[in-house]
């Protein structure tokens, strides 16, 4: 197992813990030298906050944890394409790296609908590697989505 499959792993269980809850299932895990500096999960519905996503918190916890707003030199794994809105927050946190598992058409920032977390025009562009463990993550957003209409 490579390392991104290895933390790619860990952001599912955190998408997992986020369908338990009721919240659509997505993972955050952000990795510097080798350690995980902050992890989330979607909690917009609990927290009744829409910016309560996975990615979102996991930067919020970084920045605590590393008592800094920039978090260079720092790795996202996140298991679904992320948004408009966390992307921007991670070219302003100065992400190197974001690596997702599954794309977004409908929202996607990574590339499927907008390119905003390599584009040219800012001031920072982050590497994007997608499509790690991308059937596992797409098989935990269908089932949600499936059981989610049946109720």
């Amino acid at each position: 197992m490579s390392d991104h499959e290895l933390w790619m792993t860990k952001a599912l269980a955190l998408a997992k813990q986020a369908g338990a809850q009721g919240e659509v299932p997505v993972g955050a895990i952000l990795v510097k030298d080798d350690r995980v500096i902050g992890c989330g999960f979607n909690q917009s519905i609990e927290n009744h906050d829409p910016t309560a996503h996975a990615e979102i918190i996991a930067l919020r916890e970084a920045g605590q944890t590393i008592e800094n707003y920039r978090l260079v030199d720092s790795t996202l794994y996140v298991t679904l394409e992320p948004c408009a809105m966390c992307a921007m927050a991670m070219v302003h946190a100065r992400i190197k790296t974001v690596v997702f598992a599954t794309r977004e058409p409908r929202t996607g920032a990574g590339g499927s609908l907008h390119q905003l977390l390599s584009h040219q025009g800012h001031n920072h562009q982050i590497e994007v590697i997608e499509g790690v463990l991308q059937k596992q993550s797409s098989d935990l957003l269908t089932e949600f989505f499936k059981m989610r209409r049946r109720k």
